[in-house]
């Protein structure tokens, strides 16, 4: 049997591995990408043509695959003139990667079914590099026939496959797990200020710190920045930001309110208002040393 044609949007570090490591599995591939060296790297590797609008790429696919920002984003690919799903086979799927408002996937999953298409939220956990290898854990959700016919898809893409029940369940998962990520980082990156302000040996905390129940990889992280100035999350404030606040919007839909996202929020808007939104989590760590009551 012939693979399926895979249409891809969004060559950013993670969508541009992933797209890297389909054509290494010999899958041929139909992307759209706003830069021209990035299309110009997937179409000299072969077996690969590049769509000028959504709705090409989606007339062309089999199977299509977002990897973009944010919800916005990628109502705009769908719903647009010469969008998704005016260009979208019976029979086909949209894979959302990114990090959505669950709302809105469902919505779009309602409309996308109204054509006889599927879709799948599929989150991403791990970096870039696992993305090249096809080692990514991906958070699916959606119709569990559907899930089933793509999970082969799928399993290219990534070493754990979780499925988490209808649509929406896999961009709530991972709202909730950027949550607990990203607090946890904001409040060890301010540990590390506190002891920075007060004269205490970095190391030595984190040396205690990592000694008992509060050891993470988040806390390698912190320690990375705050002590070594070597900043290797790989995450950006911008991007954290932006996951916190789709986190408080999704618990106020669910008709409840969170306090601590507000503030976790709250410290990371007031980063990229000092200029540091494109710098990795950890370095928020600077902001707190500067920050004044």
């Amino acid at each position: 049997m012939s693979k399926p044609v895979i249409g891809f949007i969004g060559l950013g570090l993670m969508g541009a591995n992933m797209v890297e490591n389909l054509q290494k599995r010999g899958f041929e591939v139909v992307v759209l990408a706003r830069k021209k060296d990035v299309i110009d790297k997937v179409l000299a590797r072969g077996n690969a043509t590049e769509a000028k609008t959504p709705k090409e790429l989606a007339e062309k696919s089999d199977i299509v695959q977002l990897c973009v920002t944010t919800s916005d984003a990628v109502e705009s690919l769908v719903y647009g003139d010469d969008g998704i799903l005016a260009g979208i086979k019976e029979g086909s799927v949209v894979i959302d990667f990114g990090t959505s408002i669950p709302a809105s996937t469902q919505k779009i999953g309602a409309d996308l079914a109204k054509k006889g298409a599927g879709m799948i939220d599929a989150p991403l956990g791990r970096t870039p590099a696992h993305a090249t290898d096809g080692l990514l854990n991906i958070m699916a959700a959606g119709d569990k026939a559907t899930f089933e016919k793509y999970k082969p898809i799928l399993e290219e893409q990534g070493e754990n496959i979780f499925y988490l029940g209808a649509l929406g369940a896999g961009h709530t998962t991972k709202l909730i797990n950027n949550f607990m990520g990203m607090t946890s980082v904001c409040a060890m990156s301010q540990a590390f200020a506190m002891a920075e302000l007060a004269g205490v040996n970095r190391q030595q905390l984190y040396d205690i710190m990592s000694s008992g129940p509060s050891n993470s990889p988040f806390m390698k992280f912190c320690k990375n920045y705050a002590v070594d100035g070597v900043s290797d999350l790989g995450f950006s404030i911008n991007n954290a930001n932006k996951d916190l606040g789709y986190f408080v919007q999704m618990v106020s839909d669910l008709g409840s309110k969170t306090l601590i996202a507000e503030g976790t929020s709250a410290n990371l808007k007031a980063a990229i208002e000092a200029g540091m939104g494109d710098g990795n989590v950890p370095e928020i760590f600077d902001y707190f040393v500067k920050l004044e009551k």
